[in-house]
């Protein structure tokens, strides 16, 4: 397909309200960019200025920029590539406005090889010496973040509002966020959510756009340590999801905000997922067994991989969990009284390998019965807990206040 005939097929597209046909033909990385890349007889954007004008601008422009992408694509540059990508994005978006819905297919595509082409650049330049900045990943994100406004702020009504292309673009800016570390950035899109109340509800979105939305607020929530929202928005997306890639995401997650409350994942569920099995066995184990020594060398050992996935504070937190279950057994073992020493539970961090002093043995009884682990009171002079009655002693932890 040579570039007059890759105009006039844009054309068509384009008169017919052809959104997905559009899509294909400025995708990158698609058949249609391969068959263009094999005909074009002029590739300077300098040959292509001719072009102009021959369809309705400013779609002359998205597609010399086109061209160029593809061109540098194909030569292995892909700070230029996007760079004119960006222009060509900037030029989309001029003609985005005055359309309605059924763009939105061709929108996706050229902000997804936007944002795609932004990480490939910020890579070259990296291993090129320049710096390990990420200016074109920003810059994807301004861009994508204009298409976002264009959406919420599109007046038309019902099924041809450009609204239906809100979370799907804001997917795209949560992921340019997140690859530079400008995370805080992302409140501003939550709070336009919030404040324009117009928008359709988030369950009438393709499920795709509610998994990768619940996913990224539920990291949000996650990094502000709001762990009981962030909890139910990744429970959502897992369970709206099915890809694999994507279920193992968020279990990244899911599964140690799960284990602050003491729910453990099911062998099956972890047989899926080889590496989360390996990482979180240990951690299960000694929760079940209410062992801190079997946890804390689980801690030294897993650290580095925790600390790469984000995921350490919270795993540390759990200790707490397990530290409970020390105290429960020491309980059991005795039978369930009321009343039981300190020096019962300073016995059973001896026998489990902790070496814990007497006076930090009642700290951390006052502690867990401050946040609710356990029911009772110390009596300090009496060197003794006293305990509710029952089970109730040691509460479920589904009642019990996350850590």
């Amino acid at each position: 397909m040579n570039f007059t005939t890759f105009l006039i097929e844009l054309s068509k597209a384009l008169a017919s309200s052809n959104g997905n046909r559009i899509a294909y033909l400025l995708s990158v990385t698609g058949p249609g960019a391969q068959e263009l890349l094999k005909d074009l007889k002029e590739t300077t954007r300098l040959s292509l200025l001719k072009y102009q004008n021959v369809i309705t601008s400013p779609w002359d422009e998205v597609g010399i920029a086109h061209v160029q992408v593809i061109v540098r694509l194909s030569e292995g540059n892909f700070v230029d590539a996007y760079t004119e990508q960006a222009t060509m994005a900037k030029a989309f978006e001029r003609a985005f406005i005055g359309l309605q819905a059924w763009i939105l297919p061709a929108l996706f595509v050229v902000l997804k090889d936007l944002r795609d082409l932004a990480e490939k650049a910020d890579d070259s330049r990296f291993q090129q010496g320049q710096g390990s900045d990420s200016p074109s990943l920003e810059d994807a994100a301004r861009i994508c973040n204009k298409a976002f406004t264009d959406c919420v702020m599109d007046r038309t009504i019902g099924s041809e509002s450009r609204k239906w292309g809100i979370y799907h673009v804001v997917g795209l800016i949560f992921k340019c966020y997140f690859s530079v570390n400008k995370i805080a950035l992302s409140r501003n899109i939550i709070r336009a959510l919030s404040a324009n109340k117009d928008i359709p509800a988030l369950d009438e979105y393709p499920r795709s756009d509610q998994v990768t939305f619940k996913y990224y607020h539920g990291m949000l929530n996650f990094l502000n340590e709001r762990y009981d929202e962030s909890e139910q928005d990744l429970e959502e997306a897992f369970n709206l999801c099915h890809h694999d890639r994507i279920f193992r995401l968020i279990l990244n997650y899911l599964i140690p905000l799960r284990l602050m409350r003491g729910k453990l994942p099911s062998p099956g569920l972890l047989h899926l997922f080889p590496r989360l099995q390996e990482l979180y066995t240990p951690f299960i184990k000694a929760l079940r067994r209410g062992n801190v020594t079997e946890y804390d060398a689980a801690l030294d050992w897993a650290e580095p991989r925790l600390v790469e996935m984000g995921v350490y504070l919270a795993v540390e937190k759990t200790r707490e969990i397990c530290m409970r279950g020390l105290f429960r057994k020491v309980w059991k073992v005795l039978d369930k009284p009321s009343r039981i020493q300190i020096d019962q539970f300073h016995k059973g961090f001896r026998l489990s390998g902790q070496d814990v002093p007497a006076e930090e043995t009642e700290c951390l009884l006052a502690n867990m019965i401050y946040k609710g682990y356990i029911k009772g009171y110390i009596s300090h002079e009496r060197q003794t807990v006293v305990l509710a009655k029952g089970d109730a002693a040691f509460p479920k932890l589904s009642e019990v206040k996350r850590p």
